[in-house]
């Protein structure tokens, strides 16, 4: 059981990077507007999205490659695909993420300086920790934060409950008119993470063997599940939290990221007491601190890897590149969109719902391949499970598509 616990790492790093945006800001939202109404979304999209996360670790540690390389292995348009669709939505997402963490730093620790200016100190701290103390730093810190982040928010949902004296009603609703429907694509498009986060644990899963060289398929798949089980628990948690302390209060949320964080806490404040500021605080903040970092890491990694093998140069300058550019690039669009903050999430989590069909497909389509040792090929129940996911992410998208 020690080996075990030591051998987490990735699966951590995927829950941080995952229970973010989808949870704090979407999940809250769908608690507020429709209470327990979508728990059948989210319990649905994380069953049929858990295979093809499921096949970026154990893609990567059966073959001792990540998933990128296995891409270029289906051919050379699928990994040029995927460097298209990454660099279109890497500088939103990261922007996404840092503004809403940067609004919540301005609500906990003091608005004595601009949301502004908390962008850009959470940017150095984040870059300072990946050039300083690399994957390891980024491994041992990811556990800390979890826990913390766990602790603080089942802390919050128990005490909310004890104090609820509404009926919380567990009937379930279908969204009906545009508005509804664009919000229940958007939820479960980051629900619990974009698929091309496989890419990311995949990526993750070998830079944790080089550490401990004890990190095999079955140690991985274990790591997984643990913070796959997770991001299901907390995504219930905010949920949950939204529909006791939001639903029916007729507030409406600002698309400004400090009015936003503000409105959160203190609404968690005003129906809980002043312990809520702390708590909700707490959580709020190492939820989208661990994204922030994570996504961070994961873009810049990701993109170098797809570099080196498109141009087949190796360098390893190429991951401060890219870092670098993520990081001027992120100031660079929260300078100018600022005030957009829920168009920008929106944006990000609709791309990422009606290309998950794509990663769905590659990434079953390799795991079955050739290319993965015939031992850790699908079982027949996650061979169906692939396939009931594909067609669920597929026809969703269509319905989304057709109501525009």
């Amino acid at each position: 059981m020690l080996v075990k616990i030591k051998n987490l790492g990735p699966g951590l790093l995927f829950a941080g990077a995952a229970i973010g945006v989808s949870h704090l800001v979407q999940s809250t939202r769908a608690g507020a507007d429709f209470g327990l109404g979508l728990l059948w979304a989210l319990l649905l999209i994380h069953l049929f999205k858990y295979p093809f996360f499921q096949f970026g670790p154990r893609y990567a540690t059966a073959t001792g490659e990540s998933l990128l390389d296995g891409y270029k292995k289906l051919g050379k348009g699928v990994l040029e695909t995927y460097f298209i669709l990454n660099l279109a939505t890497m500088f939103t997402i990261q922007t996404a993420v840092t503004i809403v963490t940067a609004g919540i730093a301005s609500v906990l620790f003091g608005d004595f300086i601009s949301v502004k200016i908390w962008t850009i100190i959470i940017l150095l701290i984040c870059l300072s920790l990946l050039i300083i103390g690399k994957y390891k730093l980024l491994d041992r810190l990811m556990k800390i934060i979890i826990i913390t982040l766990t602790i603080s928010t089942i802390a919050a949902v128990s005490i909310a409950l004890f104090n609820s004296t509404n009926t919380v009603s567990f009937k379930q609703v279908l969204p009906e008119n545009a508005i509804e429907i664009a919000f229940l694509i958007a939820f479960m498009g980051w629900m619990p993470a974009p698929l091309d986060v496989a890419v990311w644990q995949s990526l993750w899963a070998i830079e944790k063997n080089k550490e401990t060289n004890q990190y095999n398929t079955k140690s991985a798949l274990f790591d997984f599940n643990i913070g796959y089980l997770g991001t299901i628990v907390l995504g219930v948690g905010f949920v949950l939290l939204g529909t006791l302390v939001m639903f029916h209060s007729g507030e409406t949320f600002s698309s400004s990221a400090g009015i936003f964080s503000a409105q959160l806490i203190n609404m968690y404040t005003t129906n809980l007491g002043e312990w809520a500021h702390i708590t909700i605080g707490i959580a709020a903040f190492t939820t989208m601190f661990s994204t922030t970092l994570t996504t961070l890491d994961a873009s810049p990694r990701a993109m170098a890897k797809t570099t080196e093998l498109l141009f087949n140069k190796p360098t390893k300058f190429n991951y401060m590149l890219w870092i670098v550019l993520l990081f001027i690039g992120t100031i660079a669009i929260f300078f100018f969109l600022a005030s957009e903050m829920g168009l920008l999430i929106k944006i990000a989590t609709i791309l990422s719902f009606i290309t998950a069909p794509f990663y769905a497909i590659i990434n079953y389509k390799l795991i079955c391949s050739k290319h993965t040792p015939k031992a850790w090929h699908p079982s027949k129940q996650l061979h169906i499970l692939s396939w009931l996911g594909i067609a669920f992410l597929i026809g969703f998208s269509i319905w989304y598509l057709t109501t525009l």
